[in-house]
């Protein structure tokens, strides 16, 4: 076949590492963006990238030849080497091993996009933990409290 085609939308949550709230309003938009344009750099198509202080979720549609773990390792490397480089944050910043993949069909693109980008206000609801808890639930993925949730110090 002389052409690839593709639909494959995923969601990405990741969190900041301890779960601190350094995400602050003063440096967010450009962190966010800076995620949104490591996205595109490797051929994935942003979709919509938002978060809150101590947490980001990516929306995008995946290119298929881009494995997650890549994605994932460029994103996470290269956002943090970023704002460390222009000191966006008062503390050294990194993110929390690991993440969370969910993907999504065609129908689910305005829900997911709605959901995103309304993080702050749903946030005043529901922490993070607990979000992050109900994805992996409604994805039948197995929690091991060991592993997501390290303790704050």
């Amino acid at each position: 076949m002389s052409n690839t085609y593709h639909q494959v939308y995923i969601q990405a949550v990741f969190a900041v590492k301890y779960r601190e709230a350094l995400i602050t309003s003063e440096c967010k938009s450009q962190i966010l963006g800076v995620i949104g344009n490591l996205i595109n750099e490797t051929g994935c198509k942003t979709i919509i990238v938002n978060g809150t202080e101590d947490h980001v979720h990516c929306f995008l549609g995946l290119k298929p030849t881009v494995s997650i773990s890549e994605l994932m390792k460029s994103i996470k490397g290269k956002s943090s080497r970023f704002i460390n480089e222009h000191q966006l944050t008062q503390y050294k910043f990194e993110w929390q091993e690991g993440y969370g993949v969910f993907s999504y069909s065609q129908s689910h693109i305005d829900a997911v996009y709605k959901y995103i980008a309304n993080q702050e206000e749903h946030h005043k609801k529901q922490n993070f933990k607990d979000e992050y808890s109900s994805f992996l639930n409604k994805f039948n993925v197995k929690l091991d409290e060991r592993h997501v949730f390290k303790n704050l110090i």
